[in-house]
């Protein structure tokens, strides 16, 4: 659904949609009146109702185009990307892969259904209403499993593992994913598995939940919540196209120049600073809550965190996980 004049415009800078993106759109509309005037200049004969076939073909040829700045998408497709429902993005098919060891966030979700499912369903919280210490302990024992780990150098700030869920970053997102999602609710001081879970569990295991969790990390999560950040930009609206990019060089520079044309209004959204371009927290901004904490918490990728070697800064390279391609396979050449 496209957002209303006065809604809050989707790139993220703050302003409202008539004072922001939808001026460059009404300058493609300029472009496409122009056009039209030529053809009526050249055939004065045309009826009103030949004349908005016209218009509507134009249109569409124009929207169905590929474009430079979207890196060869047309307005159309992403349109659809930005906008439309999860279940219905297009030209791309994301899937359930058949084995999800190697994914944090989903193994996380399975610590805490065999927990549950051992006591009637449900289990007892913290008095701060987190996951027990059972359960960190035992997804803190996971991280040498997973391909991140080869990155792991300062285990006392690491995202992986902790001594309780307040210093576990992957840990609570995946808990709070999984509210979001409908899987898990507190009540009484207690963590439930709700009844159709744990009877899709039994009979499914853990891959039943993967699109559902998936769903609510790029449609409901707030990509926000675990940094302090300032600056309000929504880069959850731009996470399939962020993905497709991503997935077809690795390069998180290019990433970034590639985000930068195809939404330069996101910039508007950092204000100037003595020591940093608004390009470099745009920057620092998508690594930090689209690769380090949704990518590489699925398991999707891999980036070092190291972001100097010997004193010297070092170029961050992602490394494709197969567990991306076998989630999402895109029908677009790139």
């Amino acid at each position: 659904m496209k957002p209303g004049r006065n809604e809050p415009c989707p790139c993220g800078s703050g302003k409202k949609y008539k004072r922001c993106c939808m001026n460059s759109i009404s300058k493609q509309q300029a472009f496409m009146l122009d056009d039209i005037e030529q053809v009526v200049a050249m055939n004065p004969n045309l009826s009103l109702e030949e004349l908005n076939i016209v218009a509507e073909q134009r249109m569409k040829a124009a929207n169905d185009r590929p474009h430079p700045d979207f890196c060869g998408l047309s307005p159309t497709q992403m349109s659809n990307w930005l906008y439309a429902h999860f279940k219905e993005l297009e030209q791309v098919t994301i899937s359930t892969p058949d084995d999800l060891k190697a994914s944090p966030v989903m193994r996380y979700l399975a610590l805490m259904f065999d927990e549950a499912m051992q006591s009637d369903g449900s289990f007892k919280a913290t008095s701060k209403g987190n996951l027990p210490t059972k359960i960190v302990k035992q997804a803190s024992d996971l991280l040498p499993e997973f391909a991140v780990s080869q990155f792991e150098r300062h285990i006392s700030t690491s995202e992986y593992t902790g001594s309780n869920e307040d210093k576990f970053n992957a840990l609570h997102y995946s808990r709070v994913l999984a509210e979001i999602a409908g899987i898990i609710y507190r009540r009484s001081g207690r963590y439930h598995i709700k009844k159709t879970a744990q009877k899709q569990y039994i009979t499914h295991g853990i891959q039943a939940f993967f699109i559902p969790m998936l769903e609510a990390a790029t449609t409901q999560y707030n990509w926000d919540y675990l940094d302090g950040w300032e600056h309000d930009v929504d880069l959850r609206t731009f996470w399939l196209f962020m993905l497709w990019r991503l997935q077809s060089h690795g390069n998180t520079e290019q990433l970034i120049e590639e985000v930068m044309t195809a939404f330069p209004d996101l910039l508007l959204a950092f204000s100037t600073d003595d020591y940093f371009s608004t390009e470099r927290d745009l920057g620092v901004l998508l690594e930090s809550r689209f690769v380090e904490r949704f990518l590489q918490f699925w398991g999707f990728i891999t980036l070092d965190s190291r972001g100097y070697l010997n004193g010297e800064p070092v170029a961050r390279i992602v490394q494709i996980q197969p567990l991306l391609k076998q989630t999402f396979q895109f029908t677009i050449n790139s």
